[in-house]
């Protein structure tokens, strides 16, 4: 005996609208050109920190007294980057923690740089 087909009603799919969500553009540019401030403004302390540094090195010589105490001082400094920024008058907490962080990356490779060519004996 032949069997009856069944059929099979097809629901209709739910449509999926995309909204994009609102995007201020204005306040985006405003907050890239802060945060580039600060960045600039972090990389001045880098300098002046990566010269001290070296002067602590070439005044102590090149022992690891001299490199354990200028480790501390860089670290010591990027831990209160925050708080130096805020004396200064930057509104650090406006920063994106993403961006603060390249932030530190930053000081830190300047400090390292500007350290090791004052160290050099060319200067």
């Amino acid at each position: 005996m032949a069997k009856k087909r069944r059929l099979v009603k097809e629901e209709p799919e739910e449509e999926y609208e995309f909204k994009p969500t609102e995007f201020d553009e204005r306040e985006f540019i405003l907050s890239q050109m802060y945060s580039t401030k600060v960045l600039f403004i972090v990389i001045l302390i880098a300098i002046g920190v990566g010269i001290l540094t070296a002067a602590i090195v070439n005044a102590m010589g090149t022992g690891m007294g001299a490199a354990a105490v200028d480790t501390l001082i860089v670290f010591f400094i990027a831990a209160m980057l925050k708080k130096i920024l805020m004396a200064i008058g930057m509104r650090a907490d406006l920063i994106e923690a993403r961006s603060f962080i390249g932030t530190i990356f930053v000081y830190l490779v300047m400090c390292l740089g500007i350290c090791i060519l004052f160290i050099n004996v060319v200067f």
